[in-house]
C-alpha cells in the first residue's frame, strides 16, 4: 500500500470518530463475555470469529495511528499496521459480521461490534476493496433517484398489472384505486421492495384497514448502507424522506426489510412524519378493529424468527407477538427473551452476495437451525426480506421441511370482513 492511500485512509478512519466510537475503541477489557454470543462463533468455532477479536483489528489500527503509545512503541501498544495484510483482515470481519448487536447485549459496557465494523466497511471503500455488487447496487439505486421520470411509467404500468391480485385478496370498494401512487394528502407513504411480494399483500391489507395510503416510487432497501457508504446511505434515505415531504403525509411505513425500517428510523433525523415498521401498522389496526382476522387459517404449529434490525435494534419486538396471538392458537417462541434471540445470519449485506456467500451463511447459522428445530413448530414466520431468504436457503440446506413466511403476508391470507362471525 502506498503512503498515499494510507493517508486517505487514516482519513476516513478519523472521520468515523464520535464519542460513541472512541468509548468503544477505549473500553474492551477482553472479559470474554462476548465469546458465545456470535452465531458464527458458536456454530464455527473459529477464534476469529469472536466479537472482541473483531473488534482488536480496528482497535489495534487506532493504536498504531491515534495513540502515542502505538506510534512510539508499537510492541507494547499491540498496534497494527496499515497495509494490504491488514484491508485483507478488515474484509474478514466486515464481512462475517452481520450486524445483528446480539454481543452487545451481552457485553457489560455495551460495546457496539456493528458501529465499530462500519469503520472496517470505510476503510474497504476507500481502498476500493468493498464487495463490488455492493456498490454497484448502491450506485444503481442513487441513479434510480435521479432519474425518476425515466423509471416512472415502467413503474406505473408493473403497479397497474398488480391490482388485479389485489382485489383477489380483497375487494376494493366502488371507485377506490387498487394501489395508489404519488397520492398528494395521503395519511400512509408505503416503502416496499421491488416485487409483487412486498407489493400485494401490504396492498390488501391496507385496503382492508380502509387505510389512506399511497406508494412510494422508491424502493425500501438501502444497498449504500449494506455495503457502509454513509454518503450513498444518505443518497438513497433523502429521495424517500423527500417524497414523504412532497407529498405531505403523515406517516411513512416500511416493508418487511430490517435495514431499511432501521435506516429510516434511526437516520431520518426530526421529521413532520412518523416513521413505523409494517408490522407496527398491521398490529395497530387489529387493535383499533380496523381489520379482522381468522385465527383458524393457520392450524400447524407457528414460529417467529425476529429479524436482528427490526427487533433487538429497532425495538418492534412486541407487536409481532401481538399479530400472532390472532393468527393462531399454537405459536410457539424460539427463546425466553427475544432481545437474544440468534441472528438467521444472512444480515450485514450477506444475503445481498448471494451465491458467494452461501456456503459462509449455512455454516455460520447452525446455532439457528437448531433452535428453529427446537421450536417444533412447521410455519417459521418472519418479518424481514433478508431473513426470509436466508432461512429458506437454511430450510433448503438442512432439510427442515418447514414453510418460511412472511408475517406480512399471514395477516393478508387471513383476512375476513369485520361483520364476519367469530372464529
Amino acid at each position: 500500500m502506498d503512503s498515499h492511500t494510507q493517508a486517505e485512509l487514516l482519513k476516513l478512519f478519523r472521520s468515523k470518530f464520535t464519542q460513541a466510537i472512541k468509548y468503544y475503541l477505549e473500553t474492551c477489557t477482553r472479559c470474554g463475555t462476548c465469546v458465545e454470543a456470535c452465531h458464527v462463533y458458536a456454530s464455527m468455532g473459529h477464534t476469529k470469529y469472536i466479537s472482541a477479536y473483531r473488534h482488536e483489528i480496528i482497535r489495534r489500527l487506532y493504536k498504531k495511528y491515534f495513540k502515542a503509545r502505538g506510534r512510539f512503541w508499537p510492541s507494547v501498544g499491540e498496534a497494527k499496521e496499515l497495509d494490504d495484510l491488514a484491508i485483507e483482515d478488515l474484509y474478514e470481519a466486515a464481512y462475517s459480521c452481520t450486524g445483528c448487536r446480539r454481543c452487545m447485549v451481552y457485553c457489560p459496557f455495551g460495546i457496539d461490534t456493528q458501529l465499530l465494523m462500519s469503520i472496517a466497511k470505510l476503510l474497504l471503500i476507500g481502498a476500493s476493496a468493498e464487495p463490488e455488487i455492493l456498490s454497484l447496487l448502491a450506485d444503481t439505486s442513487v441513479e434510480k433517484g435521479k432519474s425518476m421520470e425515466f423509471f416512472k411509467e415502467g413503474f406505473l404500468t408493473g403497479v397497474k398489472q398488480l391490482e388485479e391480485e389485489v382485489v383477489e385478496k380483497w375487494q376494493t370498494e366502488a371507485g377506490q384505486t387498487a394501489i395508489p401512487v404519488d397520492s398528494v394528502g395521503a395519511d400512509l407513504l408505503y416503502v416496499a421492495l421491488a416485487g409483487a411480494h412486498s407489493i400485494i399483500p401490504a396492498a390488501a391489507v391496507f385496503n382492508a384497514a380502509g387505510e389512506n395510503w399511497t406508494l412510494s416510487f422508491f424502493e425500501a432497501v438501502n444497498f449504500g448502507a449494506f455495503v457502509g457508504d454513509p454518503t450513498k446511505t444518505k443518497l438513497i434515505l433523502d429521495r424517500i424522506i423527500n417524497e414523504a415531504l412532497r407529498l405531505k403525509v403523515k406517516e411513512v411505513c416500511v416493508c418487511e426489510c430490517g435495514t431499511a425500517y432501521r435506516v429510516m428510523k434511526q437516520l431520518s433525523g426530526r421529521q413532520p412524519f412518523k416513521v413505523s415498521s409494517i408490522t407496527e401498522v398491521h398490529a395497530r389496526y387489529i387493535r383499533e378493529g380496523r381489520i379482522k382476522i381468522d385465527k383458524t387459517r393457520f392450524t400447524e404449529p407457528v414460529t417467529y424468527h425476529d429479524p436482528c434490525q427490526i427487533a433487538r435494534n429497532g425495538g418492534v419486538i412486541d407487536e409481532a407477538r401481538y399479530i400472532l396471538s390472532h393468527l393462531s392458537n399454537n405459536f410457539r417462541e424460539m427463546t425466553d427473551d427475544p432481545r437474544y434471540n440468534w441472528c438467521c445470519g444472512g444480515g450485514g449485506g450477506l444475503v445481498a452476495l448471494g451465491e458467494d456467500t452461501l456456503d459462509f451463511r449455512m455454516k455460520s447459522a447452525k446455532v439457528k437451525v437448531d433452535q428453529v428445530k427446537a421450536s417444533g413448530a412447521r410455519i417459521l414466520s418472519t418479518a424481514c426480506e433478508n431473513c426470509h431468504t436466508q432461512l429458506s436457503n437454511l430450510n433448503d440446506h438442512y432439510k427442515m421441511g418447514m414453510e418460511v413466511q412472511f408475517l406480512s403476508s399471514m395477516v393478508a391470507d387471513a383476512l375476513v370482513p369485520k361483520d364476519s362471525a367469530p372464529a
